[in-house]
């Protein structure tokens, strides 16, 4: 039996096992999102795009998508 290795983090404040090695870029594309669709933090953190892809998510991460907010 090859069990494959999971995590869980808590996602906009519900629990969710990932596969071990998800980085924020596959989340973002798993969930359906355009990249540039939703900002990201984990951990109280801003992550920017360009950054999603080397960021690996770690068991326990509070990761939060949120939507830009534009205006004057």
């Amino acid at each position: 039996m090859n069990a494959t290795a999971t995590i869980t983090v808590v996602l906009d404040g519900t629990p969710r096992e990932l596969p071990e090695g998800t980085t924020l870029a596959v989340l973002v594309a798993e969930l359906g999102h355009a990249p540039g669709a939703v900002g990201t933090a984990v951990n109280g953190r801003f992550v920017a795009r360009a950054q999603r892809d080397e960021h690996r998510l770690a068991s326990g991460d509070a990761v939060l998508f949120f939507q830009a907010i534009v205006g004057g």
